[in-house]
């Protein structure tokens, strides 16, 4: 049984890896299938991925490229788990609603309520790190930061500036007929998701390389990151998950599978002032938020890991600001 389910992960390898960089033909079939959109918000293309120049510029451009598909091989020193940017930004960052870099370049700097001022790129990829990636930010300067924006740059060349793109962030969902359901949410997951994220959302790994990201645990994504927000998830499971089958679930599915995986404990938010209840108040507020309140009769948040994961048994100096 352990040798089969070592082959069918060894066998979905290619088709995953294949898949987040951009290449998974059945996905991008279902996407041309698709009916046109009715938004007023203005399409765009990104370039081709072979066409990234082969010069200076296009040295750096590949460098990001690298770092987004691959992000704790080029970039360890920064990150805390396995996850990588294309754990959540399909297609190398090229999949319309799901958060595509070519969207987001074009809309920085912004305020964000998050962290109430105006972000910068850098400061916004800083905090991909930190949350998503449950790690360290690299300097704003840093070959780590350049290389990406260098990416997003490129990646969104002659698309308006101060826009929003059709395709830009996360297609949000009208709210659910009925209330997200723990018990439900665990139904679909078990048949939907448990066979790539494992059954206890622990992911997948083939020779120490993720394949499946995990969804919850120590290994995932912290209380701060977005996706611990169940509208986010919701948005964005409902329009990529499972792979290669994103729409196949219902909108009610989708809220109660979010519900479910951020039902889980999780890294601590590395804003957390030693207080669950003061956090909450500060950073949780939102109703959909599940930080701080009590499912299944434990205070989420209460029993988190600290935050950094992997790092924090690193060296000190491998978190040192650098490349």
């Amino acid at each position: 049984m352990k040798s089969s389910r070592k082959q069918f992960i060894r066998g979905t390898l290619g088709l995953a890896l294949l898949g987040l960089a951009g290449a998974a033909g059945a996905q991008a079939a279902a996407a041309d299938a698709a009916p046109a959109s009715t938004n007023s918000a203005p399409q765009f293309t990104p370039p081709a991925a072979t066409a990234i120049p082969d010069d200076a510029f296009g040295k750096v451009v590949k460098q990001g490229q690298d770092i987004f598909l691959k992000t704790g091989l080029y970039a360890g020193k920064y990150v805390g788990n396995n996850l990588n940017c294309v754990s959540c930004h399909m297609d190398a960052g090229r999949r319309s609603d799901a958060s595509p870099l070519w969207a987001a370049y074009v809309l920085y700097p912004a305020y964000r309520a998050k962290n109430g001022h105006v972000n910068t790129l850098a400061e916004r990829l800083q905090g991909c790190f930190q949350y998503s990636m449950n790690g360290a930010k690299p300097a704003a300067d840093s070959e780590t930061i350049v290389a990406l924006e260098s990416y997003m740059y490129w990646m969104a060349k002659n698309a308006p500036t101060g826009v929003k793109l059709e395709g830009q962030g996360f297609k949000r969902l009208p709210k659910p007929a009925q209330p997200a359901d723990y018990t439900r949410g665990q139904q679909v997951f078990q048949k939907n998701c448990a066979l790539c994220h494992g059954a206890n959302g622990q992911g997948q790994s083939v020779e120490g390389h993720m394949v499946f990201p995990a969804l919850w645990g120590d290994d995932s994504f912290n209380w701060g990151a977005g996706m611990h927000s169940i509208p986010t998830a919701a948005a964005f499971i409902k329009a990529n998950m499972p792979l290669g089958k994103g729409g196949s679930l219902t909108d009610q599915e989708a809220w109660d599978v979010a519900y479910y995986m951020n039902a889980q404990e999780r890294p601590q938010d590395p804003r957390f002032n030693g207080s669950v209840e003061e956090t909450q108040k500060k950073y949780h507020d939102a109703a959909t938020d599940l930080y701080g309140q009590t499912v299944n009769g434990k205070v989420l948040g209460a029993n988190s890991t600290p935050h950094g994961g992997m790092l924090r048994t690193k060296a000190p100096s491998a978190s040192k600001p650098g490349a």
